[in-house]
């Protein structure tokens, strides 16, 4: 098809586009088109910028290797992942989710570990944790069998795989729910932390003047067949960056109880000083059970 003028471009790729086969793939692509040539038409977009955006995607997929993936960054530091997120549960964005972002750092072969055991499999100073928590269906109803993956960053705020001073699956375990649909773990309590920032994401950060940090939080994935798989975060409560996630990712349902104990008996004998305990309740609904693909291998 001959372009006559900037208004013929639009139409003209979206006729060549609509003999896909797969309907689906249709009707995203003919929306993206649409609103990317839309988008560039609103701005006034020059050469310059155009070069400036298609160099910062590049610079994405070089930054991004076997610890660290770039374009999950990307797109959680402009809130789509959550939008994704939230548009994908709780009937559809109908009302607030107990999901939430995968993030970049999951890693599916996390060792398994048994009710009660400790996620700390190398030192790592820091308040200890212990967690006490169920998985129920929609009708309240303990499920049994659920396998969860847990893992979270240190006290340094930092995950292992960032840390050379960390053994490898630190702050990581796998845990199967019992006949009463719980599991147990004892940690550290995780710290809030700055997202990289030596990459693209960390150029547009500065630009933007925004914060780079991420409230502390636990990470959650539960998996079951017959049931829609549960990734999700819960959030410390007395974080200071809980009201500015540089991810967005903060919902009010994700905001966990992580009580502090100064005097009494600890869970365990050889723990000293302040600990703290957190108890929460999940629900998985019924659906589709499908791993994510690993961010990092």
């Amino acid at each position: 098809m001959i372009i006559e003028n900037e208004a013929g471009v639009t139409p003209a790729v979206l006729a060549t586009m609509s003999s896909a086969d797969d309907a689906r793939l249709r009707v995203i692509m003919d929306a993206l088109v649409r609103h990317a040539h839309a988008f560039a038409r609103e701005v006034a977009l020059t050469e310059p910028e155009f070069e400036l955006g298609i160099d910062f995607l590049n610079r994405i997929g070089q930054a991004t290797n076997d610890s660290h993936n770039e374009a999950i960054l990307f797109s959680d530091a402009i809130g789509f992942s959550t939008l994704v997120c939230l548009l994908n549960n709780g009937r559809n964005g109908a009302t607030e989710t107990a999901s939430a972002l995968l993030g970049p750092f999951w890693r599916m072969n996390s060792p398994r570990t048994e009710n009660g055991g400790t996620l700390v499999r190398s030192p790592t100073p820091g308040p200890a944790l212990f967690a006490n928590c169920q998985i129920r269906d929609p009708a309240g109803l303990p499920l049994a069998g659920v396998e969860v993956d847990v893992w979270h960053s240190s006290p340094v705020g930092l995950y292992e795989n960032q840390d050379e001073s960390q053994a490898d699956m630190n702050l990581r375990g796998k845990f199967i729910t019992d006949d009463e649909g719980r599991f147990s773990f004892h940690s550290v309590k995780p710290a809030g932390y700055p997202v990289p920032v030596d990459g693209p994401v960390g150029d547009m950060l500065r630009a933007q003047n925004r914060p780079h940090f991420r409230p502390a939080h636990l990470h959650f994935l539960a998996f079951k067949q017959g049931f829609k798989t549960l990734v999700t975060q819960v959030f410390v409560d007395d974080d200071e960056h809980l009201e500015k996630d540089v991810v967005f990712g903060v919902t009010r349902a994700l905001v966990g109880n992580y009580q502090r104990h100064d005097t009494g008996t600890s869970p365990a004998s050889d723990i000293t000083g302040p600990w703290y305990s957190l108890d929460y309740t999940f629900t998985m609904e019924p659906g589709e059970a499908k791993l994510p693909r690993p961010p990092i291998k």
